[in-house]
C-alpha cells in the first residue's frame, strides 16, 4: 500500500513539475512602449453634436434626443409622447463638474379614455352569468 502511495505522489510531483507555464494565469503586463504612446496622444477638448427622432403613426411612438458638447459644457434635450397624450420634454446641461441639471416640462393635458365595451359584449357577459365574487378568506380567527 505504501508503494502505491509513493508512486502516486511521485506521479503528481512529475505532473506539477512539467506543467506548461502558458496554462497558468498571470496578471497582464503593460509594456513601456504602449504607455508612452498613450501619454503622447492629445485629442483636445471633446466637441460633438447629434440629433435623432422616431415618429411612427401606426404604433404611436414619438420620441427623440438632441445633444451638443464643446469642452466641459454639454447641453441637450429629449422628448417622448406619453400614452396619456402629453408630451414630456427634458432640457438639460452639464457645465464642468456642476453635475446634471435638468428641467422637465409637460405639454398638453392627460386624457384617460374609458374602457370600451360594446352592447354585444355586455349582453354576452349577462347571458353567461359573469359576475365578480370576492375571494373567501382561508384564515381562521387567531388562537
Amino acid at each position: 500500500m505504501a508503494l502505491k502511495f509513493a508512486f502516486l505522489l511521485a506521479l503528481a510531483a512529475l505532473c506539477v513539475a512539467t506543467a506548461d507555464a502558458s496554462y497558468r494565469y498571470e496578471a497582464p503586463q503593460a509594456s513601456e512602449e504602449s504607455h508612452e504612446e498613450e501619454e503622447e496622444k492629445d485629442y483636445g477638448p471633446a466637441k460633438y453634436d447629434f440629433a435623432w427622432a422616431v415618429e411612427d403613426e401606426e404604433s404611436g411612438n414619438d420620441f427623440g434626443h438632441q445633444e451638443e458638447r464643446d469642452g466641459d459644457r454639454t447641453e441637450g434635450s429629449y422628448y417622448v409622447q406619453l400614452p396619456d397624450g402629453r408630451l414630456q420634454k427634458v432640457t438639460y446641461y452639464v457645465d464642468g463638474d456642476s453635475g446634471y441639471v435638468a428641467e422637465v416640462t409637460y405639454e398638453g393635458e392627460a386624457h384617460y379614455p374609458e374602457p370600451e365595451s360594446t352592447e354585444e359584449e355586455e349582453e354576452e357577459e349577462e347571458r353567461k352569468g359573469y359576475s365578480y365574487t370576492p375571494p373567501r378568506s382561508f384564515y381562521g380567527a387567531p388562537h
